[in-house]
């Protein structure tokens, strides 16, 4: 295609031999296989000139749209290699969405406008497992676990709170401790969905010997706090949820609350060039949201 276009804009043979870094012979032999595979005469030879048949018109039209499809196929294959176009799917849970994930976002696609963020709310669980099982690039959860095959960067420092219905006695304090929490109805995310949250939050009351009294366990945060609205007990949560959240909880700061690690994790053995400059990114900007 691209002899024949160049045959085709220059109308000479020696002419569009030497475009091609070749010379006039084995170009002429090239036209004559393209006519023979085609079957049909693109172009018209006479000792004065050369002139385009009508298919060898069409054919032209043609040859220029596919080589454009294939420089265009071509620089975004290299693109895609150099992350500088593609698609990255990021999971998070829900703490995130409010203090760090717009932050992310807004930082990775001024940097790679390109790449399409693919974005997904989920629970901390599932995000490490859809890393593992390559369904999620990058994921922003709780530390927890470490895991040899993904690797970890901090991005803030979270604290638990108490959210309760303002009618609610709890309510009314201006700070709580373990012990005033003795005989709550507690709403909480079970261990297996958000073992590090959980595990927080056992430990918070561990400390004082006292067995906390779980009424309800759903899966997600959002749900725990249509719970407290409703009015059917008290959870801790971390501060970031209630960033901007709901007018009908209040929250109160615990005595010696629990802080807890979000961070981002990928595969170490990333395939998708797009993690590197979302780690670039993470590591020099400044995105640590601390616990006062």
């Amino acid at each position: 295609m691209r002899y024949f276009v160049a045959l085709a804009e220059t109308l000479h043979f020696g002419r569009a031999a030497e475009r091609m870094n070749m010379t006039q012979p084995p170009f002429s032999r090239q036209i004559a296989n393209l006519e023979r595979d085609l079957g049909a005469r693109l172009v018209e030879r006479t000792s004065r000139q050369v002139s385009l048949t009508p298919a060898g018109q069409r054919f032209l039209k043609d040859s220029r749209a596919v080589l454009a499809q294939f420089e265009a196929a071509c620089r975004d294959a290299r693109l895609v290699a150099e992350g500088q176009k593609g698609e990255l799917r990021l999971g998070f849970m829900m703490h995130a969405a409010h203090r760090i994930v717009p932050r992310i976002v807004s930082g990775f696609t001024a940097i790679r406008p390109d790449v399409r963020v693919s974005l997904s709310e989920t629970t901390p669980a599932e995000i490490e497992t859809k890393l593992l099982n390559r369904e999620l690039d990058a994921g922003i959860t709780f530390s927890g676990r470490v895991l040899p095959q993904l690797e970890t960067q901090k991005l803030f420092t979270d604290r638990l709170c108490l959210v309760a219905p303002p009618s609610h006695p709890l309510a009314a304090l201006e700070e709580l401790g373990p012990g005033d929490l003795r005989d709550a109805d507690l709403i909480a995310t079970p261990a297996g969905i958000a073992e590090t949250l959980r595990r927080a939050v056992a430990d918070y009351f561990a400390a004082d010997g006292i067995v906390p009294r779980f009424r309800f366990e759903p899966q997600l945060q959002n749900t725990i706090l249509r719970l407290v609205a409703a009015g059917l007990g008290v959870a801790l949560v971390p501060e970031s949820i209630c960033d901007g959240q709901l007018s009908d909880i209040v929250a109160r700061p615990l005595t010696n609350a629990p802080t807890l690690e979000v961070v981002l994790k990928v595969r170490r053995e990333a395939d998708n060039p797009a993690v590197a400059p979302l780690l670039e990114l993470i590591r020099t900007e400044s995105f640590s949201v601390r616990a006062e």
